[in-house]
């Protein structure tokens, strides 16, 4: 049977219970998504990620920690890291503070954002964040519905800046020895609902999403090594939502666009990946669907809580439909979620802190 390991994972706690350590063994799950309630300091994260690995080396520790308000360590010495609306503002200023000021200013920020991010992260055995997010802030356009789920999480409303700005926070993070992930494919920014609660709808023609949000990924596809699709809803192009959609993850984004890194199905236990084609599907319905779609890995967040039997059930469920042939492991899935890895040693915080290019990425922050 080909190995693959598909699942993301996460954990009630600070420390790992018996529990937590049966199902991070189990053969499907390929990784763990800390959240705030994970974190207590610094030495706990470390100790925390730490006996991840030691239930499975190769296991991906993953965590949303963009900056701004989609943060989730923020004491015990993490930088809080701007939202990437401000590298956009920054960006508008281009000339007036001076020669150096501006566009330069901004992506030499970026740069330094994710170096600062993903070092701090590393330095706590946290391998990967799901970052940067490539959406366009619709914000201000007359006749856009103003995503309130993305706000200030945007860069700027031209694909073109944030194309520059998301390359540039993705080259601090590989400084720092951090894959990327690109979010949320094709764009979230022009759908007013929130999909961890609703079920948005975008009613925009593919060749208006190609040309404007989806732009960036055409752009940035040989940079990307991960992509998120959204639970958002093109019914010009798919009456699914993407992330479960073989027309925009594996005709658009994987032959079109010639994308060949890892796509993340976003957490399936959001509203917008619990109805397809108009029913409300389970856990393991809803991880066959991303899977046959073209995700290479799917999430499930937040069902750890208590006694987790949300997890325990995608498991069974998972194990019994592929027995069932309703999907077929992937060796190239698995190597995309092996390849996310980090290949270098981190650096320990002590060290980092003294370190002359890390000092110098705080000085560049807004």
């Amino acid at each position: 049977m080909t190995e693959h390991a598909p699942l993301l994972i996460d954990v009630a706690g600070t420390v790992l219970t018996a529990r937590d350590r049966r199902r991070l063994a189990h053969p499907l799950v390929g990784g763990i998504i800390l959240f705030a309630r994970n974190w207590e300091s610094r030495a706990q994260l470390l100790d925390l990620t730490a006996a991840v690995k030691a239930v499975r080396g190769d296991l991906l520790i993953s965590v949303d920690h963009e900056g701004g308000r989609v943060q989730r360590f923020r004491s015990d010495g993490f930088t809080h890291i701007p939202p990437m609306r401000a590298f956009g503002e920054l960006w508008t200023q281009d000339g007036k503070a001076g020669p150096g000021s501006g566009a330069l200013a901004a992506t030499n920020a970026a740069t330094a954002a994710g170096y600062v991010l993903a070092s701090e992260l590393r330095a706590c055995g946290v391998d990967f964040s799901f970052t940067p997010v490539l959406d366009l802030d619709h914000a201000d356009e007359p006749g856009a519905s103003r995503s309130g789920v993305i706000g200030d999480r945007a860069f700027h409303r031209d694909p073109r800046v944030v194309a520059l700005l998301a390359k540039s926070v993705m080259h601090g993070l590989l400084q720092a020895g951090m894959a990327n992930c690109g979010k949320h494919f094709p764009g979230h920014g022009f759908a007013r609902a929130d999909s961890h609660t609703d079920v948005p709808v975008d009613q925009r023609s593919l060749k208006a999403i190609l040309q404007d949000d989806a732009a960036p990924y055409a752009w940035l596809s040989s940079t990307l090594t991960g992509v998120m699709p959204a639970h958002i809803v093109y019914p010009k192009v798919d009456s699914r939502p993407a992330g479960f959609s073989q027309c925009w993850l594996q005709d658009i984004l994987r032959r079109q666009l010639r994308f060949d890194g890892a796509i993340f199905s976003d957490d399936l236990s959001m509203e917008g990946a619990r109805r397809l084609d108009g029913q409300v599907v389970s856990y393991t319905d809803a991880a066959v669907a991303a899977l046959q779609a073209g995700c290479d890995l799917v999430l499930l967040c937040n069902q750890s809580l208590g006694e987790g039997r949300a997890v325990d059930e995608l498991l069974d469920g998972l194990e019994k439909a592929q027995a069932q042939g309703r999907w077929q492991p992937s060796v190239d899935s698995e190597a995309r979620r092996l390849a996310l890895l980090p290949e270098t040693l981190p650096q320990p915080w002590d060290e980092l802190m003294l370190q002359p290019a890390y000092m110098r990425a705080l000085d560049l922050l807004p």
